[in-house]
């Protein structure tokens, strides 16, 4: 299977998809999220999937999508939903429903060539959209000390990012990288703890620097407060903390940071009512079969 859909009925449940309604799936990935969308709308309704990464495209090709009147493939990142909605037509306040998955895929950790996973020998590479964009070769040759300290630090939380930076630099100096596994060896000095869990962060860090992923989910999120009409459901699930926290934040007081709004009497600004006091995580038994599902929250929403 391309991707396992994770929390899959949970999150179809929370959009309380309406036959006639217009949906989004912001994560197409294999489908899985798509298929069940599209079995709970009628012919009149509408379901528009976005997705950067060619390779998932040949999913779109499948039955039920390939020929289906109700369904919609966006080549594009999620991050640019309201320009490309807008070209399908569409008018702000005119989506019932907004579902994303985030993180990466099953897929693209699987695919050795991509470089998402320190398993394989291969480039550098780590984009979502292999067309466009900086490689994990650039950032780590590029890169001051400094900056790669942020990255490793806040995006992978990674224990000794200042030593880690200072050594990925040192090592570049005599030969820049271009394979992952010339970065293995200079990681494996530095290791702190058990080594898969210190390479997931370090590559994951990468990653979302690699597909700015923290700025892509910030303007997608901006876009769906527009484009949902009132009553319209927003579902995220989200495998990192930081996501987490910008979704949370965001559906408590509408923006990323975390900051209420008041209006000019004074009356706290809440464009959502929170549908999740706290976030949904997968049960054991999924866990168990899908292992990548573990760190898995997810949230929901009502555009008020």
């Amino acid at each position: 299977m391309y991707h396992e859909p994770v929390l899959l009925h949970e999150s179809i449940d929370w959009l309380d998809i309406q036959p006639n309604g217009v949906y989004i799936d912001a994560t197409f990935g294999g489908g899985g999220h798509a298929r069940a969308i599209l079995q709970k709308i009628s012919g009149n309704g509408r379901l528009y999937a976005f997705d950067q990464d060619a390779a998932a495209w040949a999913n779109a090709r499948q039955p039920p999508f390939d020929g289906n009147a109700s369904f919609s493939l966006v080549r594009s990142n999620f991050r640019h939903l309201k320009r490309q909605l807008r070209a399908e037509g569409m008018r702000a306040a005119s989506v019932d429903g907004v579902l994303a998955d985030l993180g990466v895929s099953s897929h693209q950790l699987d695919t050795a060539n991509r470089g998402f996973s320190y398993r394989f020998d291969a480039p550098l590479d780590m984009r979502m959209n292999t067309s466009e964009g900086i490689t994990a070769a650039v950032v780590l040759n590029t890169y001051t000390a400094d900056q790669l300290q942020a990255v490793f630090g806040e995006f992978g939380e990674v224990r000794n990012a200042r030593s880690l930076a200072q050594a990925l630099v040192q090592q570049r100096q005599m030969r820049p990288f271009r394979q992952i596994s010339e970065l293995l060896a200079t990681l494996d000095p530095l290791v702190r703890g058990e080594r898969p869990r210190y390479l997931a962060q370090v590559f994951q860090a990468l990653r979302m620097e690699v597909n700015d992923e923290m700025g892509a989910l910030r303007d997608f999120l901006a876009d769906v407060s527009e484009m949902l009409k009132p009553g319209g459901r927003l579902v995220v699930i989200a495998y990192h903390s930081l996501e987490d926290r910008m979704v949370k934040n965001v559906m408590k007081t509408g923006n990323a940071e975390g900051v209420v709004q008041q209006d000019f009497y004074g009356n706290i600004e809440r464009p959502y009512e929170v549908l999740t006091k706290k976030a949904q995580t997968p049960p054991a038994a999924e866990i168990s079969e899908n292992n990548r599902s573990r760190s898995a929250k997810l949230r929901a929403a009502i555009r008020k």
